[in-house]
């Protein structure tokens, strides 16, 4: 005889039965970035000293901690610097690659900063080697693949208002 599903009716039944549940569920990777740009146009990239090339500011997502969060506190702990998100451009699904599970990549909208703010953003910790502005048209010669895939939706989600939705940095039907 197969043992009866609790019911809300428990509670404490009901929330262990929900627990148990959650527990075998898949866990993802969650990344958060922000895209910035200055009164000229320009882009903002970090160099990051734990890995290869350069990128979008922000950084992986914690425990239970909304992704435009994380993003926020990324870029206060990276640079200092308290973004305004005016929404999102982007969501990239990554498959499984090398030792890494599948992650969830957001990229939302930080806006144009005044030149007084661009001009002292600086590197605030040891994660960061140098940050810079450089045009749209530079930033897919600075970073990954994937990276540069990430940032050309992010781009057109920009001129269009729509987000987008991309499956390992290419675009989703």
């Amino acid at each position: 005889m197969r043992p009866q599903t609790p019911t809300p009716a428990d509670p404490e039944a009901w929330n262990a039965y929900l627990a148990e549940g959650n527990a075998k569920q898949a866990r993802k990777r969650v990344a958060a970035d922000v895209l910035l740009r200055d009164p000229a146009g320009r882009v903002l990239l970090v160099n990051p000293t734990y890995k290869p090339g350069w990128d979008l500011p922000g950084g992986m997502v914690e425990a239970n901690e909304p992704p435009e969060d994380a993003a926020i506190r990324e870029l206060s702990e990276e640079l200092r610097f308290r973004p305004t998100l005016r929404g999102l451009l982007v969501v990239d699904w990554l498959a499984p690659h090398g030792p890494w599970d599948d992650q969830l990549a957001f990229v939302f909208d930080g806006g144009t900063l005044d030149e007084a703010v661009a001009a002292a953003l600086r590197p605030r910790d040891e994660e960061l080697s140098e940050v810079v502005f450089v045009a749209p048209d530079e930033v897919p010669r600075r970073v990954s693949d994937r990276m540069r895939r990430r940032f050309t939706a992010a781009l057109d989600a920009l001129a269009t208002g729509l987000p987008r939705y991309l499956r390992d940095g290419r675009t989703v039907a």
